[in-house]
């Protein structure tokens, strides 16, 4: 989830054993229900996001911007507990995503391995041991990323997560996984989805050699491209602002984590990376009220678009899906630097 909470390595439950035993064996094409027809697509033109064709924001402080929040717990499971229930919880998100697209959100981070649920030993992966994809979680993902096409907002998808990677059995595995998720996504012909390989790699709770070096981050970054041509693909670092030169060379977009960055560092921590000329996103930082409001401003006037985690409400069990009532002052900064009618 963040550089600041550094949990250690997960234990292996025993649910993780028999999962491929529960879950089943698919190797084919996951066909969840019949397709739909898109309405919302995403574009980098000359370093800057546009949906339909048309510059994001245009007018505002934050144009050609995406502002963007962390919600990988909208479509959260855990095999390990019988009191939750995914399908609701996913609808509640569902429900308000209009709320926070009000605010001027134009993208949503999930995760098909979730993030932290404020508790340890939750076992939560959309892929089975060997890579492949189980259809159940995939039909709550498609829901929701199809709200967000319906409300023309974007969907950062995350692969993998520290605390779930144990499932997958092998390097091998990891890199079916990414090769799965990204057949899925071109299948399905979502055109609002971009791919993050894994959220902060490197993290000390990854087990997988490809997800803890630069290196095989860089190498399944370049397989998921060469997967599906046209999906946007990168993966997050850690919460200091920063990325290894190779990973974000391979990558389409830079995103960057802000947790552990002091305000009067994010300027810098953007400015080090324009010399790749790439858009930068950051897709987590869990600074809230008037310091979230603060950063959420610094980053769009250095030229980078901010996302939030609100660790309280959205990610730590039990999740709320409120809107703006979220955090209502970040809310409101968020709405002011991505309106023409506001400032700074």
């Amino acid at each position: 989830m963040t550089g600041t909470r550094m949990y250690g390595m997960l234990v292996v439950f025993p649910a993780i054993l028999s999962f491929a035993a529960t879950a089943g064996v698919h190797t084919g094409p996951v066909d969840v229900q019949d397709a739909f027809v898109p309405r919302t697509r995403v574009s980098i033109r000359n370093g800057r996001w546009h949906l339909n064709d048309a510059i994001t924001y245009r007018g505002a402080l934050a144009e050609g911007l995406l502002m963007n929040v962390r919600m990988v717990n909208a479509v959260f499971e855990d095999l390990n507990r019988s009191d939750f229930d995914p399908e609701a919880n996913a609808d509640e998100f569902i429900a308000h995503v209009p709320e926070y697209v009000a605010q001027g959100v134009r993208a949503f981070t999930l995760c098909l391995q979730g993030g932290m649920p404020g508790y340890e030993g939750a076992l939560n992966s959309a892929f089975r041991p060997d890579g492949s994809l189980r259809e159940s979680y995939l039909r709550r993902v498609q829901r929701v990323i199809e709200a967000c096409d319906r409300h023309g907002v974007v969907v950062i998808l995350g692969c993998y997560y520290q605390r779930q990677d144990q499932v997958l059995t092998s390097d091998e595995a990891v890199r079916a996984g990414v090769v799965n998720a990204a057949k899925w996504i071109a299948q399905r012909g979502f055109t609002n989805v971009m791919m993050e390989i894994a959220n902060e790699f490197g993290h000390g709770g990854f087990d997988h050699r490809l997800l803890r070096t630069a290196e095989g981050i860089a190498e399944l970054i370049d397989l998921a491209k060469a997967t599906s041509p046209g999906l946007l693909v990168s993966a997050s670092g850690l919460g200091n602002g920063r990325l290894p030169e190779r990973v974000a060379r391979a990558s389409d977009f830079l995103l960057i984590h802000f947790n552990n960055t002091p305000l009067e560092e994010i300027g810098a921590r953007i400015g080090a990376l324009t010399k790749f000329d790439k858009p930068i996103v950051c897709n987590e930082d869990d600074k809230v009220g008037d310091e979230g409001a603060k950063a959420a401003g610094v980053s769009v006037v250095h030229g980078a678009s901010w996302g939030f985690m609100h660790v309280e409400v959205n990610q730590r069990f039990p999740f709320r899906f409120q809107g703006a009532a979220d955090d209502p002052v970040v809310y409101a900064a968020i709405r002011r630097v991505t309106s023409t009618q506001n400032g700074l």
